[in-house]
């Protein structure tokens, strides 16, 4: 009998085994957030927001864009939908946003000041290859459309400035969270359709698809489209100024509501459509996304976070190798000039773009970097697909980083 006994439960467990080897896995829900992202929605975003022109800061336009972004983010359903107020006063000394001509744009927002080293970029990193020349474009009269002239010919004024914000809410932890940003003022008598349109509609789209009533994240993220990024960094300085203070404090008391969690790492948007290479001999660039074209994910190598950040930006480039469709992502440790360098030595910081921030835009990579034609119709879907890719990849590393579920 103990044989018999025996033997039955062998069968029964193995006739389990294989049952289980034939058994549907549950669905990745990763996959099916990544699947949300489409590349038209995409683009009609960084259409919606050209509308407005540069979107210099301190300009009607600008405003009219702040406004615009908050309305899109409560169409989306998204919780929270905040503004954070400050004041931008311009220092004395020419901000880069003044700077015109077509000299090379002297690196470093915020930098040691000096001379500079042409040798280095700022951030980190020597320039190698052939260089194109880059600058601030401050003539009107080198955009030939009449209508985009007038829209952007108010100039910047002082004075009170607003930058838009919302967060999706953790179930269990949402006394901390994951900072997604990018910039949404720009310059250069163009319609800043990559610097930074393509980066706010990355995190616009992101927002979208996380404020869905199905989704359900274990930690908080918050999205914020930064302003005064040209000038400085000034909005995102001003929010670390406003709530760095204000980290994982219930308010109030035992009500389970935390204004501003603890910040678990940041995560910067700037650039994402155009990598054609290295410019040619001529200062030309080839008209097409070159086949190797990859999304840049930079942390910053003499940061005080920096291994913390180093571990950040490796999940990112896991996160593209698995889920994002058409181009790969590299890791680069000199990240420099966008709204992630404040935040860096405070809390793990990476941003992604498409090229190498300082050694390759810096070097001319970028042709419409701040020019007339950084506009919607200078790109092509290969260049939209690019920026799809980042936000397929951002999307799919925040996700499993904050535990997000569909119910």
């Amino acid at each position: 009998m103990v044989r018999i006994h025996v033997s039955i439960l062998i069968l029964i467990a193995a006739t389990a085994s294989a049952q289980d080897t034939t058994r549907t896995p549950a669905p990745d829900p990763i996959v099916q957030l990544v699947a949300q992202l489409e590349l038209e929605r995409y683009k009609a975003t960084i259409k919606g927001l050209t509308q407005f022109g540069d979107r210099r800061q301190g300009t009607a336009r600008n405003r009219a864009a702040v406004d615009w972004i908050e309305q899109q983010l409560r169409s989306y359903g998204c919780s929270d939908v905040s503004r954070l107020t400050y004041e931008y006063q311009p220092p004395s000394s020419p901000s880069p946003e003044g700077r015109g001509g077509q000299g090379v744009r002297p690196e470093g927002r915020g930098g040691q000041g000096g001379r500079r080293d042409t040798t280095r970029a700022s951030g980190g990193g020597r320039y190698r290859g052939i260089r194109g020349r880059t600058g601030v474009n401050n003539d009107s009269l080198r955009q030939p459309d009449a209508a985009l002239r007038a829209l952007n010919a108010e100039p910047t004024t002082p004075g009170q400035r607003q930058e838009v914000y919302c967060t999706k809410i953790g179930r269990t932890h949402p006394n901390e969270m994951y900072i997604v940003g990018a910039h949404m003022d720009g310059i250069g008598w163009g319609e800043a359709a990559n610097d930074d349109g393509s980066g706010t509609a990355v995190v616009m789209e992101l927002a979208r698809v996380f404020a869905r009533a199905d989704v359900q994240t274990e930690r908080s993220i918050r999205f914020v489209l930064w302003n005064n990024e040209e000038t400085g960094l000034n909005g995102a300085r001003a929010y670390i100024a406003q709530r760095q203070a204000l980290q994982g404090k219930e308010d109030p008391a035992g009500s389970g509501k935390y204004p501003e969690p603890t910040w678990l790492g940041m995560i910067q948007h700037d650039m994402m459509l155009f990598d054609h290479g290295m410019p040619r001999a001529d200062g030309t660039l080839s008209p097409e996304q070159r086949p190797e074209a990859d999304v840049n994910i930079e942390f910053q190598s003499n940061s005080k976070f920096v291994e913390a950040s180093q571990r950040l930006a490796w999940i990112f480039q896991a996160a593209n190798e698995k889920y994002a469709t058409d181009y790969p992502a590299s890791v680069g440790a000199h990240m420099t000039n966008t709204d992630s360098a404040p935040f860096q030595d405070l809390v793990a910081a990476i941003s992604l773009r498409e090229n190498e921030r300082g050694t390759q835009v810096g070097a001319g990579w970028s042709p419409h970097w701040h020019q007339p034609t950084d506009r919607y119709a200078t790109y092509s879907d290969k260049d939209f697909r690019l920026g799809l890719n980042a936000a397929q990849t951002t999307l799919a590393a925040i996700a499993g980083l904050v535990g997000a579920t569909i119910k």
